[in-house]
């Protein structure tokens, strides 16, 4: 999956590299790149995320209550 997005990023980052100004290039590696990647690595992490908290809520009901120090 990260070797996709590694993909992506350097295809994108080539494309803002013959963008005509600066600022062109600069927009076109953010929304055109970024953003896109960043919003599926979220989505497509989502479920590996469910499982590490499902995984610490049955660690911590297994768990021996701790002793109050008092």
């Amino acid at each position: 999956m990260y070797v996709v997005a590694i993909g992506w990023l350097y295809v994108t980052l080539l494309m803002a590299a013959t963008e005509p100004n600066l600022t062109a290039g600069v927009l076109t590696f953010a929304f055109y790149g970024l953003a896109p990647l960043a919003l599926l690595l979220w989505l497509f992490g989502t479920p590996q995320r469910r499982r590490n908290l499902h995984q610490k809520e049955t660690e911590a009901a297994d768990a021996p209550p701790r002793p109050v120090d008092e």
